[in-house]
C-alpha cells in the first residue's frame, strides 16, 4: 500500500503541473463548512481531534459517492493523477472552499452554517478547482499558482455555487490546522456551543443566518414551493434559523434531502452578513 505522505506529494505535484497564475494572497483562508448539529459531529471532532473525509465517515452534506468506483473516487482519480487509488481512506483529502470573498459565514455555506477556518500553513498542502469537482472541471490551482479567482469573479453562478473548491491533503487536525470554529449565533447557549467548547481550537461567531418567512415566500422557484411550505412549517415567530432546521433533522419526521433544500433557502436568502 502506498504511504500516506507519498500519495499527498504525488497529488500536489500533479495539480501543480496543471496550475498557472500568480501566488495566492496569503491572508486568504480555506474554510470547511458543515452543519454542527448533525451526526454528533462536534463530539466526533473532540474524540478524534481531526476532520475526516467522507471516505472515512460515510457521510456528506453533498453527494455521497465516496467509495471505490463511485463518482467521488473517479473524480479524485482524475484530479490527482491516480495518487490515491491504492491509498487508505484516511489518507484522502478533505474538502472545503477558498474564502476569496472573505465571507464571515465561510466560503461555501451551502454545506452548512458553521465552518472551520484553517491556518495559513494549510494553504501549502491544498489544491483547488473551479467549479466544484462534481462538474469535472478543467481549471486547477495551488497556492503558488492561483488563476481561479479571476475565473470565479467573471462567472455568473448562483451565489451558493460560486465557490472555489479546496482539497486539503495530509489531514486536518483541530489543534494544529484550525484557527477557529465559527458558529451561527442561533447555537448560543445550546448543546452545540457546549460541545464546541471542548475542542482544541478557539470558538467564534459570525453574523448569522435568519430568514423571514415573508422573504422565503418570495422565492418559490428557487428550490420549489414544497420547500417553501416546509420552511414555513418549521419557522418560529416568522423566522427560520440553522438551529430550527437542525432540530427538525434530529426529530426524524422529515427527509434529510427536503431539509437540505430548506437550508439552501436560508443560506441563499437569510445571511445577515
Amino acid at each position: 500500500m502506498i504511504a500516506v505522505e507519498t500519495s499527498c506529494r504525488r497529488a500536489l505535484e500533479h495539480v501543480t503541473a496543471l496550475s498557472t497564475g500568480p501566488p495566492l494572497d496569503p491572508s486568504l483562508r480555506v474554510t470547511l463548512n458543515f452543519h454542527p448539529d448533525r451526526r454528533a459531529i462536534l463530539r466526533a471532532f473532540a474524540a478524534d481531534g481531526t476532520y475526516l473525509s467522507q471516505f472515512v465517515t460515510g457521510t456528506s452534506n453533498g453527494g455521497l459517492t465516496a467509495h471505490p468506483g463511485g463518482d467521488r473516487w473517479r473524480w479524485e482519480h482524475t484530479m490527482f493523477g491516480g495518487a490515491y487509488d491504492e491509498a487508505p481512506a484516511h489518507a484522502r483529502p478533505v474538502y472545503g472552499g477558498l474564502n476569496f470573498r472573505r465571507k464571515e459565514v465561510g466560503a461555501a455555506p451551502r454545506f452548512g452554517s458553521a465552518h472551520l477556518r484553517l491556518t495559513a500553513a494549510a494553504l501549502a498542502r491544498t489544491t483547488f478547482c473551479y467549479p466544484d469537482s462534481y462538474l469535472e472541471p478543467a481549471a486547477f490551482a495551488v497556492a503558488g499558482h492561483m488563476s481561479l479567482i479571476d475565473l470565479a469573479l467573471a462567472d455568473d453562478r448562483d451565489e451558493l455555487d460560486d465557490y472555489i473548491e479546496a482539497q486539503v491533503h495530509g489531514g486536518v487536525r483541530l489543534d494544529r490546522d484550525v484557527e477557529a470554529l465559527v458558529l451561527d449565533p442561533s447555537y448560543r447557549d445550546t448543546d452545540v456551543e457546549a460541545a464546541a467548547r471542548h475542542l482544541p481550537c478557539p470558538v467564534e461567531w459570525h453574523g448569522g443566518f435568519r430568514l423571514a418567512v415573508t422573504e422565503l415566500r418570495r422565492h418559490p422557484d428557487y428550490r420549489g414551493q414544497e420547500y417553501v411550505d416546509l420552511g414555513t412549517e418549521l419557522a418560529t415567530d416568522g423566522y427560520l434559523t440553522p438551529r430550527l432546521i437542525g432540530e427538525a433533522a434530529a426529530g426524524g419526521r422529515y427527509a434529510e434531502q427536503d431539509l437540505k433544500r430548506v437550508w439552501h433557502y436560508v443560506a441563499r436568502f437569510g445571511a445577515t452578513t
